[in-house]
């Protein structure tokens, strides 16, 4: 199965290669996103600087948002997820190389966007380790998630609306545990257990979520 799983990354990569607008936009929608907390809360530094984790984090939550609606609309709208299926590709497989397709598109230049960011919020170099190493396991979780809810609302009325309902609260706790690490580094305390249960809610994400996406592909694909 490594051979069809690869395949399909390539041709997703191949697709974002040509139309690099959706991760143009996610990055401009991060750093706009990142810059409007400034306005909001006033310019005092020590303020912005405790409170740069949570910032970066809620913003690179936002920002995979975007491109999930299309994450599987296009194979559905186009006839390509059904002849995957008559191929005899698993859906889930199908479900796997397009999240991860959607990491190395998005999440991935997220986790490289948020050092600029965190460092104009003026967050301190020596914390900004415990910050990109929760997201380096918080982004992939999020695109795990982000596509599942993305294949069980494939092909149902305003699934665009359901979306962000179904996506938020199951990513609360990478929120809340991601965002803890970076204060935990602020504080000169341990991290390890923030990031022990990233990457936990990643290994039992890893699984579970291409197989909910898979049997929402198939009904879509069925209907």
């Amino acid at each position: 199965m490594i051979g069809p799983l690869l395949a399909l990354i390539g041709r997703e990569l191949r697709l974002a290669l040509r139309h690099g607008a959706d991760t143009l936009a996610a990055l401009l929608f991060f750093f706009l996103c990142g810059s409007l907390f400034p306005l909001a809360l006033g310019p005092s530094p020590e303020l912005l600087r405790r409170m740069a984790p949570g910032i970066v984090w809620v913003c690179a939550l936002l920002a995979t948002l975007l491109p999930l609606d299309r994450l599987f609309g296009s194979e559905l709208e186009d006839g390509s997820l059904d002849q995957l299926l008559m191929l005899g590709v698993p859906p889930s497989l199908v479900a796997l190389g397009k999240i991860i397709a959607h990491w190395l598109t998005t999440g991935l230049p997220l986790l490289l966007a948020a050092s600029p960011l965190a460092i104009m919020l003026g967050i301190h170099t020596a914390d900004l380790l415990p910050l990109l190493m929760g997201l380096a396991l918080g982004t992939p979780t999020l695109s795990l998630i982000g596509g599942m809810a993305a294949g069980i609302v494939l092909g149902a009325r305003r699934g665009g609306v359901l979306l962000p309902l179904l996506i938020l609260p199951l990513a609360t706790p990478i929120l809340i545990f991601g965002a803890a690490a970076g204060y935990a580094a602020q504080f000169g305390l341990s991290y390890s257990v923030e990031l022990n249960l990233l990457g936990a809610f990643l290994a039992l994400a890893l699984p579970l979520c291409p197989l909910a996406a898979a049997a929402g592909l198939k009904a879509a694909a069925d209907a």
